[in-house]
C-alpha cells in the first residue's frame, strides 16, 4: 500500500499525497504549526522540517518494517521472505498438524491464510474507523457533534455520519469523511 500523508495547518488541508509531496509542498510555502497525518493510520506524523527540502527528505521514514534485514542469520528461507520462528502448541496440535499433507507448515500457512481473508473486510473497517477517529480526535474534537459523529463512524451510520461532520470546516470534514469510506464500506453478503 503506497504511503499518504495529509498536512493540516489550523482547519485548512495544506497538502496531501507521498511523504515526499507533503514535504516538498510545505518547505515550498515556509509553513508553520503544521499538523501532518497519516492517512491509512489516522495517526500524527512526527517529523523535523528544519533545514532545507533535501534535508527534509533525508529524514524521512524509510518505508515499512518489511524493508529491514534481519541482523541474524536465522533458519528459513531469507530470500524468499521466510523466517522462521518459534510455535508453541500442545503435543495434540503437533499431531494433527503433522497428520496434514505438507505437513505442520503447510497446515498453519493454510490456517493462517484462511483466517486472514475471512477477516480482512472486518479488519479494513476497523482501521477505516480508528485512522477517522484518531484524525477526528486530533483536528475536530472541539467540533459540534463530535462526539456523535464518532458513535456514528463507529455504529456504522455512514448517512448520520456525513450529517454530524457537515457544519465543521470544510478541508476537516471532507478529510474525516475520506478517512471514514472505509468504515462505511459494504461487505459482500454473508453466505447462507
Amino acid at each position: 500500500m503506497k504511503l499518504s500523508w495529509t498536512a493540516f495547518q489550523g482547519d485548512k488541508r495544506i497538502a496531501g499525497g507521498s511523504p515526499v509531496e507533503v514535504v516538498t509542498a510545505l518547505k515550498a510555502e515556509e509553513t508553520s504549526g503544521v499538523l501532518i497525518f497519516d492517512d491509512a493510520t489516522g495517526r500524527l506524523v512526527d517529523l523535523d522540517l528544519r533545514g532545507d527540502v533535501e534535508e527534509c527528505l533525508a529524514r524521512l521514514p524509510m518505508g515499512d518494517e518489511s524493508s529491514v534485514e534481519p541482523t541474524e542469520r536465522r533458519p528459513g528461507r531469507p530470500k524468499l521472505g521466510v523466517v522462521a520462528r518459534e510455535v508453541t502448541l500442545l503435543p495434540r496440535h503437533w499431531e494433527w498438524l503433522n497428520r496434514q499433507p505438507g505437513g505442520a507448515s503447510v497446515a498453519l500457512r493454510k490456517l493462517v491464510e484462511s483466517a486472514r481473508a475471512a477477516g480482512e473486510p472486518d479488519n479494513r473497517k476497523r482501521q477505516a474507523q480508528e485512522a477517522a477517529d484518531r484524525f477526528m480526535q486530533a483536528l475536530a474534537g472541539d467540533q459540534p457533534g463530535y462526539e456523535e459523529a464518532a458513535r456514528a463512524l463507529y455504529a456504522g451510520q455512514a448517512d448520520r455520519f456525513a450529517d454530524l461532520v457537515a457544519p465543521w470546516p470544510k478541508d476537516i470534514r471532507d478529510h474525516a469523511r475520506h478517512l471514514a469510506e472505509g468504515a462505511f464500506a459494504t461487505s459482500s453478503p454473508a453466505q447462507e
